[in-house]
């Protein structure tokens, strides 16, 4: 397979993977507390759709979870090209 190509495949792999990771939402559906969080490894925000009070419409979003999600995503991507471009180029020793 060519370089270029398998460059390109990966990376749009892993931007689809990265766009999926950060935006999941998982809901919490409890009987006075309804909620969903977003972000994998780490939780990045949660939605707070219901509380005993009532409906709420609520974002609590930790800024440090999202810039360390990113970076751990970003840090596998680059990671995957320089094993890619090592195991592709035929002057690799």
């Amino acid at each position: 397979m060519d370089k270029r190509l398998l460059s390109a495949t990966s990376l749009v792999a892993m931007s689809i993977v990265i766009v999926l990771a950060l935006t999941w939402p998982v809901t919490y559906n409890w009987p006075d507390f309804v909620h969903v969080k977003y972000g994998f490894p780490l939780t990045w925000g949660v939605h707070t759709l219901i509380t005993i009070q009532g409906p709420v419409d609520v974002w609590d979003v930790n800024v440090s979870s999202l810039v360390i999600d990113l970076l751990i995503w970003l840090g596998i991507t680059s990671l995957s090209q320089a094993i890619i471009q090592l195991r592709t180029n035929p002057r690799a020793a």
